[in-house]
């Protein structure tokens, strides 16, 4: 045995290994009398450290997907659904500008046009629900820290695209779907938009020549 009268000692420290009072080792066992001789050579092997941002994997066959995350990533598509739906509504509204007297706000006041803009906001409002939901039930399923639901605020890919991201990272790779859905609802968004706005472009083009006076 070794001892040795130092400050570990006089504060009666519990058993266990502590950096060695004699400066011969890293470590050294202390056994709450005494200094063992049993040096760091054979002490075990630190646990690792576990960060507070690390997240635990998720148990084999836990769920990753819910129905609030796909309510979240299709919603916008009905919204684009309408807005082509009405498209033919808003260009009609968009020729009365071309006849003497037309109210001004005939677009505006045009029903399709006022159901494209409730619907939108309307998606986007649920869009924001639904991911508080969906975020609420990924905790309960265990998951440590998931994406946030408010950067939905922002928009929706945000929240979907980050709640990927977290759990294909804690679920082993599994939970692409909802990338790739977001995917595939943003590429045909931005194709109705395209196609929205060059139809439109057109109806207000033949709109402009048909006001009086265009051809002077």
């Amino acid at each position: 045995m070794v001892d040795g009268d130092t400050d570990e000692v006089s504060r009666r420290l519990g058993p266990g290994w502590y950096p060695d009072p004699f400066d011969e080792a890293p470590l050294r066992w202390w056994d709450g009398t005494k200094w063992e001789a049993a040096a760091s050579g054979n002490a075990p092997a630190a646990p690792p450290v576990r960060y507070a941002a690390d997240r635990r994997p998720l148990p084999p066959g836990t769920p990753v997907y819910t129905s609030w995350v796909w309510l979240v990533v299709l919603l916008p598509l009905l919204s684009t659904i309408v807005s082509l739906a009405t498209l033919g509504e808003v260009t009609r509204s968009l020729a009365a500008f071309a006849h003497p007297g037309a109210a001004n706000l005939a677009l505006l006041m045009s029903p399709g046009y006022l159901l494209a803009s409730l619907l939108g906001w309307l998606v986007y409002a649920l869009s924001i629900v639904f991911s508080w939901l969906d975020h609420r039930t990924l905790a309960r399923r265990g998951v440590d820290d998931p994406f946030h639901w408010a950067w939905s605020f922002l928009a929706w890919p945000v929240y979907t695209i980050g709640r990927a991201v977290i759990v294909r990272r804690v679920a082993g790779g599994r939970g692409s779907g909802v990338l790739w859905a977001t995917i595939a609802v943003m590429v045909l968004s931005v194709a109705a938009g395209i196609a929205a706005t060059l139809i439109l472009s057109a109806a207000m083009l033949q709109t402009t020549h048909q006001l009086p006076g265009a051809g002077a």
